[in-house]
């Protein structure tokens, strides 16, 4: 068999033509069921907000090409333009084949080709995609094998490497500098907005034990809808955070204003405050930095540290695309060596026959007991393949496709099978 893969990720294709190629339930259905016609034997989809792909497999000789008929590839790039008539993917259409499309697939699994480098939620949503694929009967021996070792090699990069270890989220990094400067737990907190960058840094801070948080923003009924997902967030007016900010140990600022919204002249600290700012543009003076009971964390800072984890994060995926290499050699050498288990699994059921008829005929002739009659088809059963070991052996060193292709060829006219 041979492996392939076509599709459209987000380094090929902007956004506008991405959300337009998404697989349904049952779009994913109608492509399984148009790529086994086409002559694809199994088949997997992977669709998420990044990417819509497809990796199948095919029997070699369906390729087309020797032939100058439309080869599988041409066939599976027509089905999957298809699905989505109203979109011109032209120049979009990512294509591979054999081991290219293996190693791709490997580096998807480990984060390794996605828009966050080192992602841990690919990994998921490649085993869901086999499922489904396996679900709905379009998966078999050999893209399981693939899948699976994929898998196997993106966990083993998750333990051993580490990359997802590595923040890039100013908001995430942000609250880790908090946790650095002065602990959160157990403090009164002050986040100002409510935008989703205030709702991750809500979340964030959540995690933490014993604290009191309070929320603020223009909008105040937007600032409410935050309560459905925390519901021990104390909610203020807006024009209350100025009386708050006093009693707080922490000020969290993540709006969207234009201009300063907490100044120099808002508050003076009486006891140690820690302010992060994540807005663009600022939120919170500067001149907060100068005084010696405030600790003021901005974006100038969180940036050059995501930055940083960035360059560590490219730095280690070279240590994983080293790891998929080695790990993929196994999988080929697998895969290239599976394309003789038909032709073996032929020769040993042509065994089983031989020894059953031989059997049959001895025990017509002699009478057998049942005892004698099922120890003299084991022994002519192992007799035979004990012949078969050394070409079978043989077989399974072959490592070209056109020296299989001799082989199968050679034991069908010799044993007709």
């Amino acid at each position: 068999m041979q492996f392939g893969f076509l599709g459209v990720n987000f380094k090929d294709a902007p956004l506008d033509i991405r959300d337009k190629v998404s697989f349904t339930d049952a779009r994913k259905l109608e492509f399984f069921q148009k790529a086994a016609e086409a002559g694809a034997v199994q088949c997997l989809v992977l669709s998420t907000c990044n990417r819509s792909e497809a990796y199948y497999l095919y029997e070699e000789g369906d390729s087309g090409r020797e032939s100058g008929l439309p080869g599988i590839a041409a066939k599976m790039r027509e089905i999957y333009k298809a699905m989505f008539p109203e979109v011109e993917l032209s120049g979009y259409l990512r294509e591979l084949e054999g081991e290219e499309a293996a190693a791709y697939l490997f580096r998807i699994a480990a984060g390794l080709e996605s828009l966050v480098l080192g992602e841990d939620q690919i990994l998921g949503q490649v085993k869901e995609a086999l499922e489904d694929s396996r679900m709905m009967g379009h998966s078999g021996k050999e893209l399981n094998k693939i899948v699976r070792d994929a898998i196997t090699c993106a966990k083993r990069i998750k333990a051993e490497v580490k990359i997802s270890e590595k923040p890039l989220s100013v908001s995430y990094i942000g609250i880790c500098r908090l946790e650095e400067a002065c602990g959160i737990g157990g403090k009164k907190i002050l986040v100002i907005g409510s935008g989703r960058t205030a709702s991750l840094a809500l979340r964030y801070v959540f995690g933490y034990p014993g604290v009191q948080v309070a929320a603020c923003s223009r909008n105040y009924a937007h600032a409410k809808r935050l309560r459905e997902e925390f519901p021990e967030l104390e909610i203020i007016p807006y024009e209350g955070w100025r009386n708050k900010i006093g009693a707080c140990d922490i000020v969290i600022s993540a709006t969207s204003s234009p201009h300063l919204i907490v100044k120099g002249e808002d508050f003076c600290p009486a006891h140690p405050v820690a302010l992060l700012d994540l807005a663009a543009p600022r939120d919170i003076d500067t001149a907060f930095a100068a005084d010696p009971l405030v600790t003021l964390i901005n974006l100038d800072t969180l940036q050059a540290i995501a930055e940083e984890n960035q360059k560590e994060r490219e730095h280690l995926a070279g240590e994983g695309i080293q790891m998929v290499e080695e790990a993929l050699k196994d999988t080929m050498d697998w895969f290239r060596k599976s394309r003789m288990d038909d032709t073996i699994g032929s020769l040993q059921q042509r065994c089983s026959r031989i020894a059953a008829d031989s059997c049959a005929y001895l025990n017509r002739k002699l009478e057998f007991s049942p005892r004698e009659q099922k120890l003299v088809e084991k022994v002519l059963h192992a007799s035979l393949l004990r012949l078969l070991r050394e070409p079978i052996q043989e077989m399974k060193r072959l490592d070209t496709e056109e020296e299989q292709e001799a082989y199968k060829k050679l034991v069908r006219q010799l044993f007709q099978i």
